[in-house]
């Protein structure tokens, strides 16, 4: 079997909503690319699955019995996938402009392990999808994990490419074999934080992260404070796996009065 260029990669729970203008959106941006596109569904209950076969036949859909979480999803469809290269995107998104040029800049350098591109709401309004590792100093307040400082705070870049030191999981591009060089996404994250290990990974591996703020995509994010422990669990998750001794004590100490100050504020309604 030949090799396609570029296999997108979709983890899909019950996002039947998004499904068509993502899929219209790839088959407008994607022109003069040979791609495939590759959905893990994740047991999902709203007849997702049977509006891809009907509709979309040419996707590659695997159907699994439970759900597996964004990360081990994600590693299910790479398994099922042909491309050299792997764009990882969320179902609720709509790209923007056409990813020739992106697809073209990872392609020209082989130390590049991910690009990102720039994120905007479903008001076409700017969302940060860049940011710093974690560390015992800005695990204090995880807002400063991301990138906030100059041009990152605007959204009004000057640059056409920023080194980054991750980049968000919602769009992440890269070359397959640096995907199964870190063995992907690591399994025992279930959801959020995953996209920063991963990105780690790459970086331990001596891979740059690249962010190009010229091309776009909608992302209707799902997160809201609801879900503050599941982000605090991953970041407990990430300290076990990439800190050790006095870093790592001081990592967990910073995330603790971070869990105190959320918990003290959701008790007075804060």
């Amino acid at each position: 079997m030949q090799q396609t260029e570029l296999s997108v990669i979709i983890v899909n729970y019950n996002g039947l909503k998004y499904l068509k203008d993502c899929f219209e959106s790839l088959k407008e941006k994607l022109q003069g690319i040979d791609f495939e596109i590759v959905v893990a569904d994740n047991n999902s209950t709203d007849e997702s699955c049977n509006f891809i076969k009907q509709h979309y036949p040419e996707v590659v859909l695997i159907e699994s019995p439970e759900n597996l979480g964004f990360g081990r999803g994600n590693n299910l469809a790479v398994a099922y996938s042909n491309g050299k290269y792997l764009l990882l995107l969320n179902n609720d998104t709509i790209i923007l402009d056409n990813l020739l040029p992106v697809l073209q800049k990872l392609k020209s350098d082989k130390t590049i392990g991910a690009i990102g591109i720039k994120m905007l709401d479903k008001n076409r309004m700017y969302l940060n999808s860049v940011g710093k590792f974690p560390s015992p100093a800005n695990l204090f307040r995880i807002k400063s994990i991301s990138r906030t400082d100059g041009v990152f705070s605007s959204g009004n870049f000057s640059e056409d490419v920023y080194e980054a030191d991750w980049v968000g999981g919602s769009f992440i591009m890269m070359p397959k074999k640096v995907y199964e060089e870190i063995n992907g996404f690591d399994p025992d994250y279930f959801m959020y934080v995953e996209d920063v290990d991963l990105c780690k990974k790459i970086a331990d591996k001596g891979y740059k992260r690249l962010f190009m703020p010229n091309y776009s995509y909608i992302h209707f994010v799902g997160y809201n404070k609801s879900k503050d422990h599941l982000i605090l669990n991953g970041y407990d998750l990430y300290i076990e796996k990439h800190f050790s001794g006095p870093a790592k004590k001081l990592s967990q100490l910073s995330l603790g009065v971070n869990k105190l100050v959320k918990k003290t504020k959701k008790m007075f309604g804060i």
